[in-house]
């Protein structure tokens, strides 16, 4: 059974940084990728980015190019979000996920708060 469970979030200045992390378990082989996404109050959950299970490959979110950072550590088997020049918008949960022989799974999230 796939388990991600995500720690790292909290509140934070306008401008400023935090680092998310997310510890996967239960993958048995093949490869699947993690990503983050997240959901704001009365608005739809959206991908933030995403990293191949190996790590090569990533992609990011406009919103998000230039300001985060998605990484994969295999031998820990986490990925983690690093979130620069945060604004208020960014104020959301944010859920690890992953795709594994097509069906997707989640971690119960984590809340960020952009607040000055």
């Amino acid at each position: 059974q796939v388990q991600l469970v995500e720690s790292g979030g909290g509140l934070v200045q306008p401008g400023g940084s935090l680092r998310l992390s997310c510890a996967a378990s239960g993958f048995t082989g093949g490869s699947y990728t993690l990503s983050w996404h997240r959901q704001a109050p009365g608005k739809e959950r959206e991908e933030v980015a995403a990293i191949t299970s190996a790590g090569h490959n990533t992609r990011y979110a406009d919103f998000v190019k230039g300001r985060f950072t998605i990484s994969r550590d295999s031998a820990k088997n986490t990925v983690s979000l690093q979130m620069n020049s945060l604004n208020p918008e960014d104020t959301a949960v944010y859920y690890c996920s992953s795709r594994y022989y097509g069906r997707d799974y989640w971690g119960q999230g984590t809340q960020v708060t952009v607040s000055s």
